[in-house]
């Protein structure tokens, strides 16, 4: 599961793709429970907006905010269906989450060593999301929040080396730039057939481990 992923700060590239400014005040990495800026269109006026949230989606019907610690990932093949994320999936409640690369942890070595994955060409790119408004019982306070969709990366040549040995793969779902205003306005069948890795780009992965800055590379 990716848990950790650095938002992009490129406003002229927001600017360019969206026609949109970034916000500010967002950490230069992103672990569950920070926010991030997200990118979403509103079905009834059609305008799109880039806001922050909170990473981890909390469902609306939530007593409290703790949920967030299982649903920072959707697992795309059950989104429809699980209770945490099925409103958001049925309410085309659908965002892209701008960022410049993730990480994910690879055990080649025996012990876990954190990767980081970007595009090739090292350009920012987006990860498709389902969001939701939560409203906070004691304080009232609004919550926007989000999860990661993710699809199986078995047969993927760059994703499927990360996780533990013995686990499924997974990798979050890149949206190509020319598709990206198509998901945020599209309705549960073609959200459906995008949730694969055969329209993703070309993705790069390179040794990124907490402590160091450096490693080798693999492409897709």
């Amino acid at each position: 599961m990716c848990t950790n992923f650095t938002p992009t700060q490129n406003r002229s590239w927001i600017e360019q793709q969206f026609n949109i400014e970034l916000p500010q005040g967002f950490d230069a990495q992103v672990w569950p429970g920070s926010a991030a800026p997200i990118i979403v269109r509103s079905h009834q006026s059609g305008r799109i907006a880039c806001g922050l949230a909170r990473f981890g989606l909390i469902p609306h019907w939530a007593k409290g905010s703790d949920i967030a610690r299982h649903t920072y990932n959707a697992r795309s093949e059950t989104a429809a269906e699980k209770p945490s994320f099925r409103t958001a999936w049925r309410n085309r409640q659908f965002a892209l989450l701008p960022v410049d690369n993730f990480f994910e942890p690879s055990y080649a070595s025996g012990r876990a060593v954190r990767w980081k994955i970007s595009l090739q060409d090292g350009g920012p790119f987006c990860i498709a999301c389902l969001w939701d408004r939560w409203t906070d019982p004691a304080s009232g306070e609004l919550v926007v929040s989000f999860s990661m969709l993710t699809v199986n990366a078995d047969m993927h040549p760059v994703m499927n080396q990360f996780h533990k040995p013995g686990d499924e793969k997974r990798t979050p779902v890149v949206i190509a730039p020319e598709n990206h205003e198509a998901w945020l306005s599209a309705d549960a069948a073609l959200a459906a057939s995008w949730m694969n890795t055969a329209h993703m780009p070309v993705l790069s992965a390179c040794a990124a481990p907490r402590d160091a800055s450096s490693g080798g590379s693999v492409l897709l």
